[in-house]
């Protein structure tokens, strides 16, 4: 039976569908066969129509050698490291491995959680940043990054450029915490101290530009007063100045000071979030409190190079989910001052950003920005 003539679009559009089958057949020979797949690639001249129709076999070679490539390169196959900028016992670093615990059986490898801190963990970052785009480190991104950013704009990476977002983790709850010896038994008491002698109303901070220090900065824009800042060169230094009485207050993560409010050494005034803390269900929020549009989260999250594979980031989002919203996690989460937050790639992006609009805000108004 003679075959009817194709017409001209008829004839590119089979034109088009060959050079696409002819496409995705490389590139599958080149992931089954690596580097030697792209070897043999440049050793063998471009197909004839012929060779290609028959090595197509009307198409269905695509998929069984896209399936072979795909069996070939599951992720992960090795340890995952999570680069977390603060020390050991610290907020951010609790959670990382409360995520870490979790996820490691969800992945079927151990994620080992390193620590390389200093400069507001824009050491940390800058090296998680040029790491390889594999899936195999990831960085711990914390508001901490996005306040050391607005106060120094060139730490050597770009928050946004430089990384591809997965999924954020968790936010641990703010509380404002004085001396009990201090003149200011309640949070009215601390603003009208502050509003008469503001040089007496000592604010300890982990150095200019910290998380806790933009914190405190906020609280005296939303209540129209004047803090004097006493910047440390970490929080542990800090608050042992406020329990020895040398400072009169501070805002410090719930996680780690909850032991001196249990044993009376440092007196809550009040939380810095939307609802009251599971770890302190009797300290009443700064809304509560009057003091409107205050809400400071240390929220972390987890982030992967720019250019990591999208499969390898959302298999890890879909992992990091499951791990902090089982029932242990959540538990564990609450006895440490933290909430489970929700949100994968696109929410915790655009998340980001709007924390990067809001503080750089609060920066231009108190003069710290970069």
């Amino acid at each position: 039976m003679a075959r009817c003539p194709r017409s001209g679009a008829a004839q590119r559009a089979v034109e088009r569908a060959l050079g696409r089958l002819r496409k995705s057949i490389r590139m599958a020979i080149i992931r089954r066969r690596g580097a030697k797949g792209i070897a043999d690639m440049m050793m063998t001249t471009t197909f004839d129509r012929r060779q290609f129709l028959r090595l197509a076999a009307g198409g269905a070679v695509v998929p069984s050698l896209w399936r072979t490539a795909t069996a070939q390169a599951p992720y992960p196959t090795r340890p995952v490291h999570l680069i977390v900028g603060f020390s050991p016992g610290s907020a951010a670093d609790v959670s990382a491995r409360i995520f870490a615990q979790g996820a490691a059986p969800l992945l079927g490898q151990q994620i080992v959680v390193e620590n390389k801190t200093g400069a507001g963990s824009s050491i940390s970052g800058e090296y998680a940043a040029r790491a390889a785009k594999d899936g195999y480190t990831l960085f711990l991104a914390t508001l901490s990054i996005v306040t050391s950013q607005i106060i120094h704009p060139d730490p050597g990476f770009d928050l946004i450029k430089d990384f591809a977002p997965i999924a954020a983790l968790a936010q641990a709850t703010v509380v404002l915490v004085v001396n009990p010896a201090a003149k200011a038994k309640s949070l009215a008491d601390l603003i009208a101290l502050a509003k008469a002698k503001p040089e007496q109303a000592l604010c300890g901070t982990a150095g200019f530009g910290s998380t806790l220090h933009f914190a405190a900065e906020l609280f005296a824009q939303r209540a129209g007063i004047t803090l004097t800042y006493v910047p440390y060169p970490g929080s542990p230094q800090a608050m042992a100045d406020l329990v020895a009485g040398r400072t009169v207050l501070m805002f410090a993560p719930v996680s780690t000071v909850i032991g001196q409010i249990a044993a009376g050494k440092l007196l809550a005034l009040a939380t810095a979030a939307t609802r009251r803390s599971p770890a302190l269900p009797s300290v009443p929020t700064m809304a509560e409190l009057g003091i409107a549009d205050f809400d400071v989260g240390l929220w972390v999250g987890l982030e992967a190079p720019a250019g990591t594979p999208q499969g390898v980031i959302e298999k890890m989002a879909e992992a990091a989910q499951q791990a902090m919203h089982s029932p242990q996690a959540v538990a564990t989460l609450e006895q440490q001052g933290f909430v489970p937050l929700e949100g994968g790639p696109d929410e915790f992006d655009r998340f980001i950003r709007s924390e990067i609009a809001r503080w750089s805000e609060v920066a231009r108004i108190a003069g710290m920005s970069g």
